[in-house]
């Protein structure tokens, strides 16, 4: 007994030594996997409130734009390409003014804004919708083989219907009717039966039966 008892003693000496040596590292250790912890914590915590404050923009962007409110869209849309260009949220904004320009004819400033909307998608649905917007722009520049091209380089399973559509109309363009045809018919297959754009490609697949019977 007298043995199990000094061996107790001394090896709770040994460990008071050990602590005594390491104990500094080992409070030290402990400080910084709290900090690190408490610090991813407040991350997550501070990224949160960005990406809700992006989508609160972005959310008034929206009302702006419905309310053909001019400078608020200018001033909403730089605030968002500024302040949360780390955020899907600010793709959005910029592939939206690439919009409205090329509406309006700017198609250099079109360019710009999906220049930087390509520079800024972190994931394939973004990059596939920068893409898309891409070949909307070579499309109205009156450069149908090139909107195809870009079309052809976008995730086969984003935008299907969108895509399509486009692709039958560059192929129109090109005078390929057939392909065009089968183009449309998959756009119309990848749309739901209440989709508002279904009618205006049911329109177009039409138009291509009128011409060609009466090419015939």
């Amino acid at each position: 007994m007298a043995f199990d008892v000094y061996d107790d003693y001394e090896q709770g000496e040994r460990v008071q030594q050990w602590l005594r040596k390491n104990g500094v590292s080992i409070a030290v250790g402990i400080g910084l996997g709290l900090a690190l912890i408490f610090g991813w914590q407040q991350w997550k915590s501070h990224r949160a409130n960005h990406e809700q404050a992006a989508a609160g923009e972005y959310s008034a962007l929206q009302l702006a734009v419905a309310q053909s409110r001019t400078n608020e869209i200018d001033m909403r849309t730089e605030t968002l390409l500024k302040d949360y260009s780390d955020t899907a949220w600010s793709v959005f904004a910029a592939g939206e003014r690439a919009q409205r320009n090329l509406l309006a004819g700017q198609f250099d400033k079109a360019a710009g804004d999906l220049d930087w909307a390509k520079a800024h998608a972190k994931d394939s649905t973004l990059k596939a919708l920068v893409s898309f917007r891409g070949a909307q722009l070579k499309y109205a520049q009156g450069k149908p083989q090139e909107a195809i091209a870009a079309l052809d380089g976008m995730d086969g399973k984003t935008f299907v219907a969108l895509s399509q559509e486009l692709r039958g109309d560059a192929l129109v363009k090109l005078g390929r009717p057939d392909d065009a045809r089968k183009a449309y018919q998959a756009a119309i297959a990848a749309m739901g039966d209440s989709a508002p754009q279904r009618g205006v490609v049911q329109t177009k697949l039409d138009d291509l039966a009128v011409a060609g019977k009466q090419g015939a």
